[in-house]
């Protein structure tokens, strides 16, 4: 990876790309993923390279409904793994549960390759390299799903995702969370649960709010849950992001 300076303004989106490059280079991320990588770079810097208010909602909410579930399963693609394998291991630690590897690309190679790495970061149980099952709504070669996995979850996170995939698990009668930092993509509009923000800060976020939530009475998590509107939340980050050029706008004229 390109040595780059820890003073540089724009560090941590830097080295996400070079990430995901890697990623590349060492074969879990598809080519076409650098292109995936741009698009969220681009929201990030629209929303200020933070954590938002309605970020923070989401992600609260999203660890009550993992907490909830009676099965939740946490998917993994190639940019995920290339960005934060060892913050996906740790989230799934908490929670006890597996890690699948799903992929828009899919090839056995890459799903090994994915497992291997999460294995390498501690993951105990990863599902995904002997799918037994397929999603209904996706075509043949993006299907493939493990029973006991995201195929018979109640409550699936996505992050980084496509919103046929999304679509899909939705007329499943999943509910879904959602990591995307374009609030205005599909995956983020048909989500049941969508977290605008840089999966980076996300999943170790989401992985504290899921410690802290654990000792809630059960039924302090069912109303955060009800309480929650996706809609406005995705409404609020579109605000959150005019907020923050109308302030750049008026620092530079100032």
């Amino acid at each position: 990876m390109t040595d780059i300076p820890k003073s540089h303004p724009r560090y941590a989106s830097l080295v996400a790309r070079e990430r995901v490059a890697e990623g590349v280079k060492k074969g879990f991320t598809s080519s076409q993923g650098l292109i995936a990588q741009g698009r969220g770079e681009c929201f990030d810097y629209l929303l200020g390279e933070r954590t938002t208010p309605s970020a923070e909602a989401a992600t609260t909410t999203a660890a009550a409904l993992l907490l909830l579930a009676a099965r939740p399963a946490l998917s993994v693609n190639g940019n995920v793994a290339a960005l934060a394998a060892e913050e996906m291991v740790a989230l799934a630690g908490s929670l006890r549960i597996p890690l699948e590897v799903n992929l828009f690309h899919r090839s056995e190679e890459r799903v090994k390759k994915i497992a291997d790495l999460l294995r390498e970061k501690g993951a105990e149980e990863v599902l995904g390299e002997k799918p037994d099952a397929t999603v209904p709504g996706l075509e043949p070669a993006r299907a493939p799903a493990t029973r006991g996995g995201i195929y018979d979850a109640d409550v699936v996170l996505i992050p980084l995702e496509d919103g046929d995939r999304c679509e899909a698990l939705t007329a499943m009668g999943k509910k879904v969370i959602a990591i995307d930092l374009n609030p205005l993509s599909r995956t983020a509009r048909k989500a049941t649960v969508s977290i605008v923000d840089n999966i980076l800060r996300a999943v170790p976020h989401l992985t504290d709010q899921v410690r802290q939530l654990s000792v809630y009475p059960r039924s302090d998590l069912e109303r955060m849950v009800q309480e929650y509107d996706n809609e406005k939340v995705l409404r609020q980050a579109v605000q959150e992001i005019q907020d923050h050029l109308n302030r750049q706008f008026r620092e530079d004229a100032s």
